[in-house]
């Protein structure tokens, strides 16, 4: 199986490096300065579960650099998802299976409007990792899960296949048998995490432990649920709580990456995180106040820093179109 990553981040750096160890034949996608030294010195991923190197002959800076790739995974930042699947359409149209671990419940519905239906799986990706300087990604913490499956819920030889090379990597991964209600169910989890992280400019033990913000965190997921089950994706109705209770096995350091990039001054997924569930919640008859406090509140940095960017704010629907 030859494996592509599109975007050699935190997520796609991380996976596609440990598969590379395992002997997997992976070829990374990166760009800009991140892509230079990849070139220069490889790919480090520093994790406590041990350091891993990608050589700086599997990156290529361009999909169309592609030699055939059997699996695509896709691991760019969301507002990039309509531009690489519109590069991905010939390999997919040749046969190659797409599987994203971006964060959101759009991604796939953006990669059908340009790919077969059937060549897209929806999947999952459990991790904080982050580039912390070109060419390094650093894992923080020892979760690293990738759930994935195909729409139609059966079990393909594809994602079997997949399956197995991710657990001989040393992968935490499995299928689903409902990969809508798997993204969702991440989706909740995501837009607590970084809606509160990202408010509060603290990391989760900050979070969880005060009283106000916790119950922030909990009204944001359960707002997330409610929207959920109004699409018809069958949450269980006391799902915040459960996602509550498993914040507080989390390591009290831990945020998210968009609190990583609000503190880079980058720019951030607002519009298809709490702004997509204010925005999915308008269109449902669904309420969803605090989402959209979020939503508003970050708003003037959803383009990156408003110094650097001439503190020309983008509202968070206006964040997802661009």
């Amino acid at each position: 199986m030859r494996i592509a990553v599109i975007g050699a981040g935190g997520v796609g750096g991380y996976f596609g490096a440990r598969l590379a160890a395992a002997g997997d034949d992976v070829t990374l996608v990166a760009r800009g300065r991140h892509l230079a030294a990849i070139r220069e010195k490889g790919l480090t991923v520093r994790s406590p579960l041990g350091e891993l190197r990608v050589p700086s002959e599997a990156v290529v800076p361009a999909i169309s650099d592609l030699e055939s790739p059997d699996l695509v995974m896709v691991a760019v930042k969301l507002w990039d998802t309509e531009d690489v699947a519109r590069q991905l359409a010939p390999l997919a149209e040749g046969g190659a299976a797409v599987v994203s671990f971006q964060n959101g419940v759009q991604k796939d519905t953006v990669l059908r409007r340009h790919l077969p239906a059937g060549s897209v799986l929806g999947g999952a990706g459990y991790i904080s990792a982050f580039i912390e300087e070109p060419g390094v990604v650093v894992h923080n913490g020892t979760l690293q899960r990738l759930v994935f499956g195909e729409y139609d819920r059966t079990e393909s030889p594809r994602a079997r296949d997949f399956l197995d090379r991710a657990v001989a990597a040393g992968i935490d991964a499995e299928i689903s048998a409902d990969i809508e209600r798997t993204i969702w169910e991440k989706f909740v989890f995501l837009v607590g995490l970084s809606g509160t992280t990202s408010a509060v400019r603290q990391p989760i033990g900050v979070v969880r432990g005060d009283p106000g913000s916790r119950a922030l965190l909990r009204e944001v997921m359960h707002e997330v649920v409610a929207v959920g089950r109004a699409k018809g994706v069958a949450l269980d109705p006391g799902f915040a709580d459960d996602r509550l209770a498993f914040c507080d096995t989390l390591p009290a350091a831990m945020t998210s990456s968009m609190h990583n990039d609000l503190q880079h001054g980058n720019r951030l997924e607002l519009g298809w995180l709490s702004g997509a569930v204010a925005d999915l919640g308008a269109e449902l008859g669904v309420a969803t106040p605090r989402n959209r406090a979020i939503a508003d509140i970050l708003s003037p940095y959803a383009l990156g820093d408003p110094a650097a960017t001439g503190g020309a704010g983008v509202s968070a629907a206006g964040a997802a179109s661009r």
